[in-house]
């Protein structure tokens, strides 16, 4: 299945919002809309505190905003999680961990082009996580693979219940901490995480990708059999034309690009606008035509989405609802100019 394209407009999904509505209206605006993860509304709303339902061991504090982990309580829980293995609803996300989730699948959306979920994964679950001595259970060779057998029956249990709204559902693998695996002292390496998210991906269900803010080693990840990537264009655009060649080739070989322009902290917000934000994009993409890259191919497998999630604007979320907007006005500026 090839995703929709056409400098469409989706977004990431945590939002600062702390009204389920709002949230959601501004969620819907985009066209290709996703379940917001609001963890201002409250604790359960985290994407971390989601993706660890029902995952043995976790010590979780909704009071005090804590998630910890517990190596005896691990192994003390891991026979009745394991009894619930052929269950795939028991790895769905609860109403209560998330009050927008459920609303979400309760609309009409089989007339939008697509819609997305999301999980947080399993190596950025692992690095956030940390034992009774404050390691990451990502480096616990007894409970990490347990760790990536689990997340992926959450995508697929996921995924399968947006497909039933939407056929041309996908999922997001959020992965922030992919870029901190190159760094010799984190404990886990690219070359094992390589070899372990290769086999993650084996098991999870297409359409699948990546989303991460952040700027890890882009031939990396772009090497992974994903259908979709987001990439944080607006913070990382001095560093991408390095990665011309994986790019190119991800493209090619089928894969989409949600390109994340817009910025939604409210400093970058109020510098840019509409023509020098369309200048950031056409930039980057003559450099890939230059480089051999189709025109029409690339606009075909090209998303729009805001350049990063933003929880720390003083106005809340004023800004991150004027960036939805100009992203949508951005958006139709360029399918008009491309014709498309």
């Amino acid at each position: 299945m090839t995703l929709p394209g056409n400098l469409m407009t989706t977004a990431m999904a945590v939002m600062p919002h702390t009204d389920v509505d709002d949230a959601l209206k501004t969620a819907l605006s985009l066209d290709i809309p996703f379940w917001p993860q609001l963890p201002n509304y409250n604790y359960y709303e985290d994407m971390y505190v989601q993706a660890a339902e029902h995952f043995p061991g976790i010590i979780l504090d909704i009071k005090e905003r804590t998630l910890r982990f517990s190596s005896d309580k691990f192994f003390a829980e891991l026979d009745e999680t394991l009894s619930h293995y052929e269950e795939p609803e028991y790895f769905d996300v609860s109403e209560q961990y998330s009050a927008v989730y459920h609303r979400f699948l309760g609309l009409d959306l089989k007339e939008r082009p697509a819609i997305r979920g999301q999980l947080e994964g399993p190596v950025s679950f692992g690095f956030f996580v940390k034992d009774e001595n404050d390691r990451p259970i990502l480096f616990d060779d007894n409970v990490r693979p347990f760790l990536y057998e689990f997340m992926a029956k959450r995508v697929n249990v996921q995924l399968k219940r947006l497909k039933e709204r939407n056929a041309n559902a996908f999922m997001f693998i959020d992965e922030p901490g992919l870029q901190f695996i190159f760094n010799a002292m984190s404990g886990y390496n690219d070359v094992l995480a390589k070899e372990e998210l290769e086999y993650f991906f084996t098991m999870i269900e297409r359409p699948r990708g990546i989303h991460l803010c952040g700027n890890p080693d882009w031939d990396f990840l772009l090497g992974f059999d994903m259908d979709i990537v987001s990439i944080d264009l607006y913070t990382n655009a001095m560093v991408l034309p390095l990665y011309k060649k994986s790019i190119i080739n991800f493209i090619e070989r089928g894969g989409t690009i949600v390109w994340g322009v817009v910025p939604t902290n409210i400093e970058p917000f109020m510098k840019e606008n509409q023509e020098t934000l369309i200048k950031l994009l056409e930039t980057t993409w003559q450099g890939l035509y230059d480089a051999g890259l189709d025109r029409e191919l690339l606009l075909s497998r090209s998303l729009l989405s805001p350049a990063t999630c933003c929880l720390i604007n003083p106005d809340k979320h004023k800004t991150v609802n004027q960036a939805f907007t100009n992203l949508i006005n951005l958006s139709e500026s360029l399918r008009e100019k491309y014709k498309l």
